[in-house]
């Protein structure tokens, strides 16, 4: 929801927010709504996106070397690092080894 398109009304709500949870709610809805659960999706394939990119950086690579790395091809990092593909679980932990990295999985 582009802030160009919101009404008055969403404007001023959006303004009177004291904190994130509050924007949160009211730019994407209530948590447990489609609208939220979606934002927090792709929230999190985000943040997963960049910390594989400073890891990577961190190790002195380039997509292309992590690629050989790990057997796949650069264009595959390079979409796995822009968000513009899902990830499998054994990649990601296969991605990270490459690194030297470990990963854990919590449920919350």
């Amino acid at each position: 929801m582009e802030e160009r398109y919101l009404s008055e009304e969403k404007k001023q709500e959006i303004k009177n927010c004291r904190t994130f949870s509050e924007l949160l709610d009211v730019k994407y809805g209530p948590a447990g709504t489609p609208e939220r659960d979606q934002f927090e999706e792709e929230a999190e394939a985000f943040l997963l996106a960049e910390r594989l990119k400073e890891e990577r950086l961190k190790a002195g690579l380039t997509q292309e070397q992590l690629a050989e790395r790990i057997g796949t091809k650069k264009s595959y990092i390079s979409r796995i690092e822009n968000g513009k593909c899902d990830v499998r679980l054994p990649t990601l932990y296969k991605i990270f080894r490459g690194l030297g990295k470990q990963i854990s999985i919590t449920v919350l």
